[in-house]
């Protein structure tokens, strides 16, 4: 199974990046892992008029389309992501909203970071958003509050709790995206194709 970890922070002195080599190395085998920073993509700034456009990926340009094979070959995902303003960047959204069936039938998790909250509220905000591209979330989430001091100079601090969150996530990403690889493997997903 192929896992993306999605960065999707493109700030300048994000945290996103330590995040997420944090969250890669908890992967224990389960996942072939791969690492998409939104800091390293250029994306089109407008989308096309028509959403029907978005599936149509032989269209775009060789770096948009290496994007969305990219995308369409991962069995899983998890997006991290930072709290801004009660929600999650505008880096993310516009990445998912150039890409339709790439999320279709897949498990997405979630690690959030952000203020006292720990970045939910944004996390909230993105399962409606995939919930609108049949992708399924999963339940359990990791997340930090006060991120700053968590990873503040060096491996992160107390994570004995986020090592187990951690876990938890990535044994309910391996089972979902096995059992959804295999249903999508007997009828492929067709569903909002219309």
């Amino acid at each position: 199974m192929k896992l993306l970890i999605i960065v999707g922070s493109v700030r300048e002195g994000r945290f996103g990046p330590r995040v997420a080599s944090w969250f890669a190395s908890q992967v224990d085998g389960q996942f072939e892992v791969d690492v998409l920073d939104l800091a390293d993509v250029s994306l089109p700034d407008a989308l096309p008029p028509n959403g029907m456009a978005l599936r149509d990926v032989a269209g775009r340009a060789p770096e948009m389309q290496a994007l969305a094979a990219r995308l369409a070959a991962a069995d899983a995902f998890v997006v991290v992501t930072p709290e801004y303003n009660h929600s999650f960047p505008a880096s993310l959204k516009h990445l998912i909203d150039w890409h339709f069936t790439e999320w279709q039938a897949k498990p997405i998790g979630f690690v959030s970071y952000g203020g006292h909250g720990g970045g939910l509220r944004a996390v909230e905000q993105l399962r409606l958003v995939f919930a609108e591209l049949h992708a399924a979330t999963i339940r359990d989430t990791v997340s930090f509050d006060r991120h700053w001091e968590r990873f503040s100079d060096g491996p992160l601090v107390d994570a004995a709790g986020p090592n187990a969150a951690a876990k938890v996530l990535l044994d309910e990403l391996a089972w979902w995206s096995r059992a959804l690889a295999e249903a999508r493997a007997v009828r492929p997903y067709e569903a909002g194709a219309a």
